[in-house]
């Protein structure tokens, strides 16, 4: 006869009392533990206070990479155009401050990408009183609920600006 083992870690039976802390844990929330997911949250969460005011506006971490051991890793920031000449200046200050904070070489080089701001969208603008030229090309509709609709959106329009 055959006995099965009480304690190994693959039984298919439920186990009472206390579980090991990782079987407990959603699959995919391992991998990032075990990648260093969490010294990557405190990060983002501390990058305001981990380097100056001024670099913090500019850029922002993107990712790291690092190890097994989660040391000599490499932080990817994304850094807005313009500015990336004094974010490379002062690589070796949040170097630094980032390995201070964590207590060991959690960081050993990083890497810019540059970033283009979004052009903004150029929006139509409408005097505060419309002319007659929109209100006979409104007159042209043939819709009369279109007509109405946009002869309302013109009123409220008109009557936002005045506030």
């Amino acid at each position: 006869m055959h006995f099965k083992k009480n304690n190994t870690k693959e039984t298919r039976a439920s186990i009472q009392g206390l579980r090991p802390l990782s079987k407990t844990m959603p699959h995919g929330l391992k991998n990032i533990m075990k990648r260093g997911g969490h010294n990557y949250s405190y990060m983002i969460n501390n990058w305001s206070n981990l380097v100056d005011s001024k670099i913090a506006k500019v850029c922002y971490p993107k990712n790291i990479k690092t190890n097994k051991e989660l040391k000599d890793g490499t932080l990817f920031l994304n850094v807005s155009h313009g500015d990336q000449l004094a974010v490379e200046y002062s690589k070796n200050d949040i170097l630094a401050k980032i390995n201070s904070f964590f207590g060991y070489e959690f960081i050993k080089q990083i890497r810019l990408i540059l970033v283009r701001d979004k052009k903004k969208k150029k929006s139509i603008q409408l005097k505060k009183n419309p002319n007659s030229d929109t209100k006979n090309k409104i007159g042209k509709v043939d819709d009369n609920k279109l007509k109405k609709k946009l002869e309302g959106l013109i009123d409220v329009y008109v009557s936002r600006k005045k506030i």
